[in-house]
């Protein structure tokens, strides 16, 4: 190297320290953001009682329209809420029914945001076990869980349960709400979504 290449590159080096000494970090942080983002848990639906895509069992159908279950609900946890989240709401709806619109056979909103799941019974109103929320009325004209009773012949249904973080701590209103309307709200607060899919027909 002759003496004037030596002198610029000399020149360069506290330039390209300054420029080692900016970047270094900015790639650190990004690294660490990136690593922390891949960590984080994602939203999900989950039943003790289920795999995703099972077939719904005797004690979760309907009883009544010429099915002969025990119209219990099952046991359902979630995991993962986003950041944010003060509250939860819950729906079933099975999208096959020869309705044009499908048919809703659960819709549960108001839920605490610190609750991680709805214990097996929960879609009984009667049974108290979870007070705080408000169960509206499904496509069978009364409030609580409604079990999974297709038409015979009609092949198989898809029953998806579908549990929504909300942004506010209740929604603006009632037990007479139809479900649409209380749809309506939900997607309007929604953080995320999750959900499980059963399957039933006869």
């Amino acid at each position: 190297m002759n003496v004037l290449g030596y002198g610029l590159w000399r020149g360069c080096r506290p330039q390209t320290a300054t420029l080692g000494r900016i970047l270094f970090p900015l790639v650190a942080l990004s690294a660490l953001l990136f690593a922390l983002d891949a960590r984080a848990e994602p939203f999900v639906l989950t039943s003790p009682d289920y795999a995703e895509g099972d077939r719904m069992r005797a004690e979760h159908r309907y009883y009544g329209f010429g099915c002969n279950g025990e119209n219990i609900s099952p046991h359902l946890k979630w995991s993962g809420a986003p950041e944010g989240t003060r509250s939860f709401a819950l729906v079933m709806h099975d999208p096959d029914a020869p309705t044009g619109s499908g048919w809703w056979h659960w819709v549960v909103f108001n839920i605490p945001a610190q609750m991680r799941g709805l214990p097996e019974g929960s879609g009984d109103p009667k049974n108290g076990l979870i007070p705080e929320a408000i169960q509206s009325r499904t496509d069978f004209g009364s409030p609580g869980y409604g079990g999974a009773c297709p038409p015979e012949g009609h092949g198989e249904h898809r029953y998806q349960f579908r549990v929504y973080a909300l942004k506010v701590e209740q929604l603006p209103l009632d037990e007479n709400s139809p479900a649409a309307m209380v749809a309506y709200q939900i997607n309007a607060n929604k953080l995320a979504e999750a959900q499980l899919e059963l399957k039933f027909g006869r």
